[in-house]
């Protein structure tokens, strides 16, 4: 006999999945003209070969839709000196991009200057899962500087690994 899904209090899953620290990356494109964005701090590795990675992207979320058509994204994996830039990028700021600086690649790919790495990506698949999506994106390029330590979103707050 199978059990009945267990049925969990939102904070708690909150504190549990809290306790696993992960990296903070902004997810950008020039749409329309202007630069679009969000930040999330679930991007991950998947495949080398072809070379993908993700991200989950609430489903509340009213910036992902902008982003979902773009050619290309800008994956920025933000370094421990942008903790502003991630809530800036997080916040509901009509201009989430003001004092910020940043490129963008010739197919629309924004990338934020000073990041610890970034990949110019595209929307490979996306996959419904409960409240999110899971958005496979497939990498055309990248770079990574080691020197620059990364942001790390731990415990619902940003920090700087100690070296």
């Amino acid at each position: 006999m199978v059990s009945p899904p267990q049925v969990f209090d939102p904070r708690r899953l909150r504190h549990v999945f809290g306790a696993f620290p992960s990296g903070v990356a902004a997810v950008a494109a020039v749409v329309d003209g202007a630069p679009v964005g969000l930040v999330v701090s679930s991007f991950t590795s998947v495949s080398l070969d072809p070379p993908l990675v993700s991200v989950c992207v609430a489903h509340t979320s009213g910036t992902w839709p902008v982003l979902a058509g773009a050619p290309r994204l800008g994956l920025s994996i933000l370094s421990a000196e942008q903790e502003r830039h991630g809530r800036q990028l997080a916040g509901r700021s009509v201009d989430r991009f003001a004092e910020l600086s940043w490129r963008a690649t010739d197919d629309g790919a924004v990338l934020l200057d000073g990041a610890s790495g970034w990949l110019e990506t595209s929307v490979d698949q996306q996959v419904r899962a409960g409240d999110h999506d899971i958005v496979v994106l497939r990498v055309h390029d990248l770079d990574a500087d080691h020197d620059i330590s990364p942001l790390v979103f731990h415990a619902s707050q940003f920090r700087r690994i100690e070296r």
